[in-house]
């Protein structure tokens, strides 16, 4: 799965080319796909297979390398770049996670503070290059996944996490 794609495997030309009379009803008979309608899902998993393949990679290099291991409950600092005009600075997020959600290249975090009285929350994309940094500043002792219940406090409490 490395370097090798699956159309560089045997199988997937024979169910790709169209079946010529003699060659493919052997290899039909070999795979024991006489049926038509068995033809078409093979062929069908096959170029799904290196359509995933190539999505992989893709996602890959994408996705960053050093992400600072963090979890749900964690009172972090989220360094984002924010760009106005032709000029780029950071801008500090900080909160509670109260949520991640996916995986891979898809993966995000929601991230809640008390602003001026009212409740903010915010999603990240993990590997977003706009994130240009996670800093926990203190971690959170949590029996939940999400921490939901978070958004019905008030005051104090709501920077409470411990159970």
């Amino acid at each position: 799965m490395d370097s090798e794609l699956a159309t560089d495997s045997p199988d997937f030309h024979r169910f790709s080319a169209r079946p010529r009379a003699r060659a493919s009803a052997r290899t039909l008979r070999d795979f024991g796909l006489q049926k038509r309608c068995l033809r078409r899902k093979v062929c069908a998993r096959i170029r799904g297979r290196v359509m995933n393949q190539i999505i992989d990679r893709i996602e890959k290099e994408q996705q960053k390398s050093e992400v600072t291991p963090f979890s749900v409950g964690d009172s972090v600092r989220v360094h984002t770049r924010v760009v106005e005009g032709d000029k780029e600075r950071i801008q500090i997020f900080t909160g509670i996670v109260i949520g991640r959600k996916g995986r891979g290249l898809n993966e995000t975090f929601t991230v809640r503070r008390i602003s001026y009285g009212e409740g903010v929350e915010r999603v990240f994309p993990l590997h977003s290059p706009r994130v240009a940094k996670v800093e926990v500043e203190q971690q959170g002792r949590t029996r939940r996944a999400k921490l939901n219940y978070l958004r019905t406090r008030k005051g104090k409490e709501a920077t409470a996490v411990r159970e």
